[in-house]
């Protein structure tokens, strides 16, 4: 996320900036890592997330490069883009997540920039570090935050270690769908049984008892497997009156930090956001 300014802000919100302003800024930027600014980004991504960062690269004078599968061949994404390469079949582990193709795909388009969108490679550190190595900048978090904060089964360790309540479970590697089902009678159902690479409610699988951990260790790996390239699975507690909260925080490569407030994404579906409430009528002022 790049954020340009016209003025210096008044309070620690960035203030908008006109998209001319915003062009004048970019053109003589000098990212303190040695990346140049960049004229031509590639978005690992399909959907609504690869129209945004599109609408906004040509907003900023950045030319887009959008990937596609074969069943993304009359996609949205792919006609909105000034180019577009196919990288392979429908399927994501086929495709959109193959760190190869999308890095020859980096290559073929002389991208100097790749902006993962969210979810397939957005917090997978190897294809950080594969970017990093061929010296294309990555929209994105550093490969150690990646590292840290991409992985579920990392970032629970690092808060418990800061003293930060978490939720019981086991947040060790699980072999097979007998070790789940033993696991999860010690953590005590009901468990959540979720991949540690995951996000946007995929491989998640709530189990009450026996039979639904054998068969939630299972279709959890598999989906974590399909979307993320990674099945590894780890099972916690399940709490089933919670409240998700969220509060976005955003650095840049000069030291500057800021955070947006927080989200109530408490409405979903199958472990997915339907709604964000901003600001949350659940927090008092003290809590906030």
């Amino acid at each position: 996320i790049i954020l340009a300014r016209c003025d210096a802000p008044r309070d620690p919100f960035f203030e908008p900036c006109s998209a001319p302003a915003a062009a004048g800024f970019l053109r003589s930027y000098q990212d303190p890592r040695g990346y140049p600014m960049f004229t031509k980004i590639l978005i690992a991504n399909r959907g609504e997330i690869a129209c945004r960062v599109i609408k906004t690269a040509r907003k900023m004078g950045i030319s887009s490069v959008a990937i596609y599968s074969e069943a993304d061949a009359q996609a949205l994404h792919v006609q909105m883009a000034d180019e577009a390469i196919l990288i392979g079949p429908p399927p994501a582990n086929q495709s959109y997540i193959v760190i190869d193709k999308v890095m020859a795909a980096v290559k073929e388009s002389g991208a100097q920039a790749v902006h993962p969108g969210y979810g397939f490679l957005s917090e997978n550190s190897k294809f950080a570090e594969a970017l990093e190595a061929a010296g294309v900048a990555f929209v994105g978090p550093p490969v150690g935050a990646i590292e840290k904060m991409g992985d579920k089964i990392t970032s629970k360790k690092i808060a418990q270690e800061a003293g930060v309540s978490t939720v019981p479970g086991y947040m060790g590697l699980i072999a097979d769908a007998d070790e789940a089902v033993k696991i999860s009678n010690e953590v005590g159902y009901p468990v959540m049984l979720k991949a540690s690479a995951g996000g946007g409610g995929k491989g998640m699988r709530i189990a009450w008892n026996d039979t639904e951990a054998r068969e939630g260790f299972q279709s959890s790996k598999n989906e974590a497997a399909n979307s993320f390239g990674d099945d590894r699975i780890f099972i916690e507690k399940f709490v089933t009156q919670p409240r998700h909260i969220e509060i976005q925080v955003l650095c840049d490569s000069h030291g500057n930090g800021i955070y947006l407030g927080e989200r109530e994404c408490s409405i979903q579906r199958r472990q997915q956001k339907v709604v964000e409430e901003a600001p949350s009528p659940f927090l008092d002022e003290a809590t906030r």
